[in-house]
């Protein structure tokens, strides 16, 4: 057996993917979350791709990619059995198919990987080939699945090291995909320092020398501005403007959340929650979670304990709720639009504004082709498909100017850069993931909130019905956290900065970069063949 055809054998394949796959998920915020294995989680695949045949190398990256997905996102099941009732025999195809398709993803990253940057066809190829293409690949690969079939940018690399703010602030230059390219670089110099003890090596030392350091000082950068940035961190907040802001969690079960008869006890709860720490605290605006009034506003007088809680208190609230508009029509009835929306109320039942969610979820706020799926019904109990909001505008309550973002909406930094873009100067996150139950999703959903905050440079405010609720500052430092499925309650006095970062100005455009690139490498390849 040729040294080529071991290098990509069934054995050698399974190794590489199961290993990376596994530290992998170790690595990622959850149960575990060893966030330094993500500098070298993915050295195993690495490496059997700097070897393998380019189809051996996709399905190498197949099967990485569907262990790994199966681990990170196994709550779908939690989700769709538990409370969207659907059998198990339903459910789990869901999350293979689910899976399968994240898959696909690294099963292309390896095949171009293989293809652009591999040995299979020169044994003596430089390995700074491979170091400079993965994280080009491995980000544009990430920036296509942020947009194809409405997007699913779920736990990029990068949102690993959320809970490491002094790794993180160049997010501000180039996004949460800089730091995932910065992930797979440090992967890529691994194998490079393990390649480079084969002696026989003598392909253009010079020339990879100097492509490999480069590597090494874009790092150094990366990391260097990032503790610069955050070493000045306390000086730029305390020289901010502070707005007093309370969150409350009402931890409400899922089950009866929408039950006629609990919504009176739900509304009490909150209630009770806000005034603790309003009595308590400086208050200027009290944050309740996504569809934490269980009805429509609008229309149900259970809102008037809201307004007296308003009035009393001297407070402002925002708070999550259904909220629904009556669309003319010429020739017939008004057709009522339902909206995913949050509602700001202020003393005497005063109503400040008003916004509807964006970016809904596929098959949980609506049905995708209903017309041809009449069977489906959205998760969430409600009357008809949500309609998505197209207001970007920030909610205005004095100097605080308010970008929400609600639930599924924070892992999409677009949302959050446009309404920084139009003033906002403060981001509020408002959920509800009691649909994950006891798992590791409100830890993710948690990470990716964390990075809105550092791109934009503004303090986040979440509010979650079960948890993760707390204050994120704009340098991604957390304070108040709670723990998820208890009651809770927190003050805070949040920076509320006005700068604008490069990430605004146009490194939000980094992932795209790397998409367009793609095409580029795999030319530059197609003519070296012909040469």
């Amino acid at each position: 057996m040729t040294p080529s055809r071991k290098a990509d054998g069934a054995l050698a394949l399974l190794a590489a993917a199961l290993g990376s796959a596994v530290l992998l998920a170790l690595a990622m915020p959850g149960r575990v979350g060893w966030w330094p294995l993500l500098f070298g989680a993915l050295v195993p695949l690495l490496l059997f791709t700097l070897h393998a045949r380019p189809g051996r190398s996709a399905l190498a990256g197949f099967v990485f990619g569907l262990v790994y997905h199966l681990a990170l996102l196994y709550w779908i099941l939690i989700v769709l059995g538990r409370y969207g009732g659907l059998p198990l025999w339903l459910s789990v195809p869901a999350l293979l198919l689910l899976a399968a398709y994240m898959a696909c993803y690294s099963a292309l990253f390896c095949w171009l990987l293989s293809r652009i940057a591999g040995r299979f066809w020169h044994q003596e190829r430089s390995v700074a080939t491979l170091v400079w293409c993965a994280p080009v690949i491995w980000v544009g690969l990430d920036a296509v699945r942020a947009t194809l079939l409405t997007g699913f940018p779920w736990m990029d690399l990068g949102y690993g090291l959320f809970g490491q703010p002094g790794l993180i602030q160049a997010a501000d230059l180039g996004g949460h995909h800089l730091i995932t390219f910065s992930l797979v670089l440090a992967n890529g110099l691994v194998v490079a320092i393990l390649d480079r003890q084969r002696r026989i090596v003598r392909w253009n030392l010079r020339l990879e020398r100097r492509l490999l350091l480069a590597a090494m000082i874009l790092l150094v950068f990366v990391g260097g501005y990032s503790q610069v940035r955050y070493q000045a961190a306390d000086s730029l907040a305390n020289r901010a403007v502070r707005a007093g802001v309370a969150v409350a969690q009402g931890n409400i079960d899922q089950a009866i959340k929408w039950s006629p008869a609990a919504k009176v006890a739900t509304v009490d709860r909150y209630v009770h929650l806000s005034r603790q720490v309003v009595d308590s605290t400086d208050i200027e605006l009290v944050i309740w979670p996504e569809t934490a009034l269980p009805f429509y506003p609008q229309r149900d007088p259970l809102v008037e304990r809201v307004n007296v809680f308003a009035t009393e208190q001297n407070t402002w609230l925002l708070t999550g709720a259904p909220l629904f508009t009556l669309v003319p029509q010429a020739d017939g009835p008004d057709r009522v639009r339902y909206f995913n929306g949050a509602l700001l109320i202020g003393p005497g039942g005063r109503v400040g504004g008003q916004y509807a969610k964006q970016h809904l979820v596929p098959f949980g706020e609506y049905v995708p082709l209903r017309r041809f799926l009449p069977f489906l019904q959205p998760l969430v109990v409600n009357i008809d498909d949500f309609s998505p909001g197209q207001d970007k505008e920030p909610l205005v309550l004095g100097l605080m100017k308010l970008g929400v973002l609600i639930c599924y909406e924070s892992i999409f930094p677009d949302i959050a850069r446009e309404s920084v873009g139009h003033g906002a100067n403060l981001l509020v996150n408002i959920t509800n993931d009691a649909w994950y139950g006891r798992s590791s999703a409100p830890h993710q959903s948690m990470a990716m909130a964390v990075f809105r905050a550092v791109e934009n440079k503004r303090a986040l405010i979440r509010a979650a019905n079960t948890g993760i609720s707390g204050f994120v500052d704009p340098f991604g430092r957390i304070d108040g956290q709670t723990d998820i499925f208890v009651e809770a309650a927190r003050g805070g006095r949040v920076p509320m900065l006005d700068l604008t970062t490069v990430f605004q100005r146009g490194g939000h455009r980094f992932g795209t970069l790397c998409a367009l690139l793609l095409p580029l490498l795999l030319i530059t390849r197609h003519r070296r063949d012909q040469l």
